[in-house]
C-alpha cells in the first residue's frame, strides 16, 4: 500500500498554506469542518455581553459591551479592507452584516469590485482608498506582503486601527510551519514598517469559513475572539467590532504575544490537516471529573 507522508500530503496541497492569508486556496475537505463545526467550543467560553481577559494585563480592560441596534448607524464604523481573497470576504461580509461601512481595496480593481459585490460593501477601490477610508482597516493579504503593503501605506494609516489578520505559514517536513521562526510576529513587523499604526493582532485563529456564520456559537457559547495589542483605544475599537458580530472578545495581552497567537493557528491547521480535530487539544480544566472552583 502506497502511503503518503505529511510532507507530502502538505506539497501536494500548497494552497492550503494560504488558507488564513490570501484570496485562492483550496479550503480543507468538508468532513474535516461541517462535521464538527457545530460542536466546536471557544477555549475560553464567557458571557457573550462582557470582555474576557487571560494572560499579561498590558491592554487595560475594556467595559462591557451590549450589542447595537444595527439601525443606529451613528455607531456604526467606517472599515476598509485591503485584500481580496477569501478572509477579506468573510470578514467584509461578516462586517457589513454588523452594520458596518465597509470599502474594499485591492491591487486589482475588477478583483476589489467582485469582492465588494460579494460582500455587501458600500465601495470598493485601490489599496490607498480603502486604507483613507476605515477608522479600522483590515491587513487581509499573504503575510509575507502585510509589512511592505504596511510600510507603502504608512502615512495614511496613523492614527487607524490596523488589524493584521495573517498567519505566517508553509508547509515543512513535519507539517505546516512559521516561517517567522516565532522569533517575531508579522503584527509586529507591521507595526515596524507603519509606525503611526494602532496595530492589532487578530481575526486569524478560525478558519476563514467560521467567518460566513451569522454570530457564530457553538454549543450555545459565542465564539471567543482572541486579539493582542498595545493600544488601548485599539483594543477597545476592535472588542466593539467583535461584540457587533455577536462574538465575546478576548484581550490576549500586548503586541509581543501575537507571535502565540500565530502559532496557534499554524498548530490548529496542522492539526486539521492531519484528519484530527483540534478543539480536542484543549479541554477546560473544570470538565475533569470532580473538578472543583477555587
Amino acid at each position: 500500500m502506497y502511503t503518503i507522508t505529511l510532507s507530502q500530503r502538505f506539497d501536494s496541497t500548497s494552497k492550503a498554506t494560504l488558507a488564513w492569508q490570501s484570496a485562492a486556496y483550496s479550503p480543507p475537505p468538508r468532513s474535516l469542518f461541517s462535521s464538527t463545526a457545530s460542536a466546536m467550543r471557544p477555549s475560553c467560553p464567557a458571557d457573550a455581553h462582557h470582555v474576557v481577559r487571560i494572560g499579561a494585563p498590558s491592554v487595560p480592560s475594556v467595559a462591557p459591551h451590549t450589542f447595537r441596534d444595527t439601525d443606529d448607524r451613528s455607531r456604526h464604523m467606517r472599515i476598509g479592507i485591503l485584500g481580496t481573497g477569501a478572509m477579506a470576504t468573510a470578514l467584509g461580509a461578516a462586517w457589513v452584516r454588523a452594520g458596518h461601512d465597509v470599502r474594499v481595496g485591492g491591487r486589482d480593481t475588477e478583483a476589489a469590485s467582485r469582492t465588494a459585490r460579494r460582500t455587501g460593501a458600500s465601495g470598493h477601490g485601490g489599496l490607498a482608498e480603502a486604507a483613507a477610508h476605515g477608522e479600522v482597516v483590515l491587513a487581509a493579504v499573504p503575510a509575507a506582503a502585510a509589512p511592505r503593503l504596511a510600510g507603502d501605506l504608512a502615512h495614511l494609516l496613523v492614527g487607524r486601527t490596523l488589524i493584521d489578520c495573517t498567519v505566517p505559514m508553509a508547509p515543512g517536513p513535519d507539517g505546516p510551519a512559521l516561517t517567522t521562526g516565532g522569533a517575531t510576529s508579522v503584527a509586529r513587523l507591521v507595526a515596524e514598517a507603519a509606525p503611526g499604526a494602532h496595530v492589532v493582532k487578530a481575526f486569524g485563529v478560525c478558519h476563514e469559513s467560521i467567518w460566513t456564520l451569522d454570530r457564530p456559537a457553538f454549543e450555545g457559547t459565542p465564539l471567543a475572539v482572541p486579539f493582542c495589542t498595545d493600544r488601548p483605544g485599539a483594543a477597545a475599537r476592535v472588542s466593539e467590532l467583535i461584540a457587533s458580530m455577536g462574538c465575546t472578545p478576548l484581550p490576549c495581552g500586548g503586541l509581543g504575544r501575537a507571535a502565540l497567537l500565530e502559532a496557534t493557528a499554524v498548530f490548529a491547521v496542522g492539526v486539521w490537516w492531519s484528519g484530527a480535530d483540534a478543539r480536542f487539544v484543549f479541554p477546560a480544566p473544570a470538565l475533569a471529573p470532580g473538578a472543583v472552583d477555587d
